[in-house]
């Protein structure tokens, strides 16, 4: 289980010094124990990405540039064993990892795929399919382009809802920035409709916002046939909406994960295999999404917290570690770490 973090308590100093102390002691301890597994058993490391592309403002921090994910890829193709996730693994004499990309950006097949293919390398792209083939965008990006925008707005708003009432100030660019993060983080553990009331009561406040034309654009399902037919791209569900599972019922989940899965065979005309909880910590799905996963025929499914893969994990909540816009040595680096993280 994760610790909280430092900055989530409002703590003396003397007691953070001793938060730092046995902060280190619970990581060092973890990491002798990943390493312990690692002897014990090769792992198999699974990384995400979201997007390849170039963003002016990335809040979310999802978007890699080209040139270092073309430099993130040869760096694996020389150093290790790269697998497919919807494969049968072989017995591991060295490290593996494994490349998957969320949500089904349309960058996923202009950028991502050229490189992937170049360079030799497979990957699992999972979609969420409310959006494929339309000019929506997804949530988190309407409220970036209502609430980070510049420009003059109301001195405070108001959030009305029946299991949440709150008021933000809001006249400073860093007061935004405040409802912006308090917003998205508290949005992803909506179901749609309710998230929907958020959004519409932010728009009759601070106007609809304006996202540039492409920016965000998903998949049309032209390219997402020509992702499916490329030797290199494996593609899994990721539900319908693209909403955290846990705020959802059990039969709004079996929705989710049902459906999601069978419009993308329909749309590609291929089996899908394998799954991807949306968000996927471990706090935004739950025992029913793992079992309505197994029932509707998923061999794998992903989450995002960090971890290895051993023969032991479950093959239905398998850990992966994000990774960021690093330069080559930044993310030698911090794949190193992976190993005991």
């Amino acid at each position: 289980m994760d610790m909280p973090r430092l900055n989530e308590w409002p703590l003396p100093d003397a007691a953070r010094t001793t938060y730092r102390f046995v902060r280190g002691l619970y990581r060092a301890g973890r990491a002798t124990g990943h390493r312990l597994c690692n002897l014990i058993d090769r792992p198999v490391i699974v990384l995400l990405y979201h997007r390849v592309t170039e963003l002016s403002a990335d809040p979310e921090l999802i978007a890699v540039s080209p040139e270092n994910f073309r430099r993130h890829m040869e760096f694996l193709k020389q150093h290790f064993l790269i697998l497919r996730l919807a494969d049968e693994w072989p017995e591991l004499r060295k490290p593996a990892v494994i490349i998957t990309f969320d949500d089904g950006y349309a960058d996923n097949v202009l950028e991502a795929l050229p490189i992937l293919e170049e360079v030799g390398v497979p990957a699992t792209f999972f979609i969420s399919t409310a959006q494929v083939g339309t000019d929506r965008v997804f949530w988190w990006h309407r409220l970036e382009a209502m609430l980070l925008r510049q420009g003059e707005f109301p001195s405070r708003f108001e959030l009305h809802d029946p299991g949440y009432e709150r008021v933000w100030m809001t006249a400073s660019p860093e007061q935004r920035q405040v409802l912006y993060a308090s917003l998205g983080m508290r949005m992803r553990r909506l179901d749609p409709e309710r998230r929907e009331s958020w959004l519409g009561q932010l728009e009759q406040w601070a106007g609809p916002g304006i996202v540039p034309a492409d920016l965000h654009r998903l998949m049309t399902r032209a390219e997402l046939r020509r992702l499916a037919g490329s030797p290199r791209a494996t593609v899994g569900a990721h539900t319908v909406s693209h909403s955290a599972l846990a705020a959802l019922t059990e039969e709004q989940q079996r929705r989710e994960i049902f459906l999601s899965k069978i419009e993308l065979e329909k749309m590609i005309g291929k089996k899908i295999t394998t799954f991807s909880y949306p968000f996927g910590r471990k706090s935004e799905y739950n025992r029913i999404s793992v079992d309505l996963c197994r029932e509707a025929g998923f061999t794998r499914a992903v989450a995002n917290f960090p971890g290895q893969v051993h023969r032991w994990t479950d093959p239905l909540q398998l850990p992966r570690h994000l990774v960021r816009n690093w330069d080559l040595e930044t993310f030698a680096m911090e794949l190193k770490g992976f190993w005991t993280r």
